[in-house]
């Protein structure tokens, strides 16, 4: 399921702010691969946001490990797949290659992370994943967003205030519209406590399947009912089977 690789394509050039020459260079000091694989994807391991933790759980197959089980159980072939936080660019490119889907739209809010994203597509050669760099609100415009040292604990929300490294303005595209013309098959959605406020500005009617990460430490157990009722109001069910714990999935009981 996984190994390090030796030799690889490097778009670091291609992809300005994709690569950490100081990082580059000690981790060859070190002996360390200059990729990792996970689930048929390769990783460079000189970008920024891949600290050594996650870098050794993509060595070992356990990165997002619930995640990406829900994922490869729902994506089927041919579907079209609209994903709600890129983050690394490592689950559009697991089902990308993975679950033979016709189209992937990824949306992440994090400027740093996108030239990180289209790098690992470029590298695996996976031109079926569409990368928009936005935010999903009612309308169309512009909101801030805050970056933190751990990039997956960035957000809108200003609060908490610990570990912000940058401030950024991002566009934001108006939810409904959007994702409707990518008429998506499948959403997976980890944004953070977002999806309280994102999910239900979305047709959801054509929607076969859902993975939603749940953070009730964001949005309080409130939300987590907000979620599942907007999720059962559009017709999908929850889905046991390949659900666990804060990771649920949704299936059109119809």
């Amino acid at each position: 399921m996984s190994n390090t690789m030796t030799e690889h394509p490097d778009h670091s050039e291609q992809f300005p702010g994709s690569s950490d020459r100081f990082k580059r260079a000690e981790l060859a000091e070190m002996g360390r691969p200059a990729h990792v694989s996970c689930h048929g994807v390769t990783f460079p391991t000189d970008m920024p946001p891949l600290f050594p933790k996650a870098r050794n759980m993509l060595a070992s197959g356990t990165y997002e490990e619930k995640e990406t089980q829900a994922a490869l159980k729902i994506v089927q072939p041919g579907d079209r797949v609209v994903e709600f936080g890129g983050g690394l660019g490592y689950l559009s490119a697991v089902v990308a290659r993975n679950c033979a889907p016709a189209q992937v739209h990824t949306f992440e809010a994090n400027t740093a992370l996108i030239p990180c994203i289209r790098r690992v597509h470029s590298e695996n050669g996976l031109g079926s994943i569409t990368v928009h760099h936005a935010i999903l609100g009612e309308a169309r415009g512009s909101r801030h967003f805050y970056v933190r040292r751990k990039f997956f604990e960035s957000s809108t929300s200003r609060e908490p205030t610990d570990g912000i490294v940058n401030v950024t303005e991002v566009p934001v595209l108006p939810a409904r519209q959007t994702v409707a013309a990518l008429t998506p098959d499948v959403i997976l959605c980890d944004i953070e406590g977002a999806e309280v406020s994102l999910l239900p500005l979305l047709d959801l009617e054509i929607v076969r399947h859902a993975m939603v990460v749940l953070h009730p430490k964001v949005t309080g157990l409130e939300g987590v009912r907000r979620v599942f009722d907007t999720m059962h109001g559009a017709g999908l069910i929850y889905a046991p089977r390949h659900s666990s714990n804060k990771v649920v999935t949704f299936a059109r009981g119809d």
